[in-house]
């Protein structure tokens, strides 16, 4: 209440500060969506989304179908310091149109998840490694564009890479993920599922040259054998994890070196699927009539 006039005195939302509080402490917390509808409140608000979407590092769950191409190119227009990008949310529509402008004045991405974006194409790959030699993940699941071009330039420009997820990417093949593996040996963690054209061979170069692997997953490549587990077992020390699921040439064989290591494997040893087995087989039968 103010003494002299007798009226409460108003205050509003903008006259909060922007950049301590407002930026800072609130709009983190609305969805892209509620921001957007922001900024046609007033040219005050406008200014205040634009100045806050500017500043953003990190763009990922916020970003999604409920977004159209319009807003998400508006959005990202002048933002120049991300470093988390993830649109697998917006695969069913983005394009290199919308993206590669993003790609070009973001220089500092280290994070990009581009899962499931099929209308994408080999243009996007070779922006990320000429623009953003500091990226560090990336996630390419079921983009089939990804061809052996493409790989060799992320390599030859991305030599800190440390996490990339190639399932599906079915045009790959022993070569491209060899150039990889020399390119990149920081790699921690690496995924070629769902590729029938990988062999061992590609397997054994990413063992041999990326020592510090902790996670790798052949789901589903029915062409590696027990040669290519045993050569994982003897390089990479610090494996943590591994995938073999549907791998058909993979035996206990090369699969118990590991587990005397305590690797996670997702295949159980042939003695608990027995057991499971049998107990299926001989459990009572349970009769449930009323």
């Amino acid at each position: 209440m103010d003494p002299k006039t007798g009226e409460g005195s108003k205050f509003h939302l903008l006259d909060l500060p922007w950049e301590d509080v407002l930026i800072s402490h609130v709009f983190c917390y609305l969805p892209i969506r509620q921001l957007v509808s922001l900024q046609r409140v007033s040219k005050q608000f406008c200014s205040l989304v634009q100045a806050y979407l500017s500043n953003c590092r990190t763009f990922d769950k916020q970003v999604g179908p409920h977004i159209p191409k319009e807003a998400f190119c508006s959005i990202l227009k002048d933002n120049k310091v991300v470093q988390n990008l993830s649109v697998h949310n917006c695969c069913d529509w983005i394009t290199d149109t919308e993206l590669l402008p993003v790609i070009g004045q973001n220089q500092h991405l280290q994070r990009v998840d581009l899962q499931g974006c099929v209308r994408l194409s080999r243009h996007t790959l070779v922006a990320l490694s000429l623009s953003c030699p500091q990226l560090q993940e990336l996630g390419l699941a079921h983009c089939e564009w990804v061809d052996s071009l493409s790989l060799r330039s992320l390599a030859d420009h991305c030599g800190g890479l440390r996490a990339i997820n190639l399932t599906a990417c079915r045009q790959l093949k022993d070569e491209a993920i060899c150039y990889l593996a020399r390119k990149c040996v920081a790699l921690r963690s690496l995924s070629v599922a769902v590729n029938a054209n990988i062999t061992g061979e590609s397997v054994e170069e990413v063992a041999k040259n990326c020592r510090e692997l902790e996670h790798l997953d052949l789901t589903g490549c029915l062409r590696v054998q027990n040669d290519a587990i045993r050569t994982v077992a003897e390089y990479c020390p610090k494996l943590c994890s591994l995938k073999v699921n549907h791998c058909h040439n993979v035996t206990e064989t090369s699969l118990g070196l590991l587990r005397k290591r305590n690797v996670e494997i997702d295949v159980e040893p042939p003695l608990m699927r027995a057991l499971v087995r049998h107990h299926m087989v001989n459990m009572p039968y349970i009769n449930l009539q009323i």
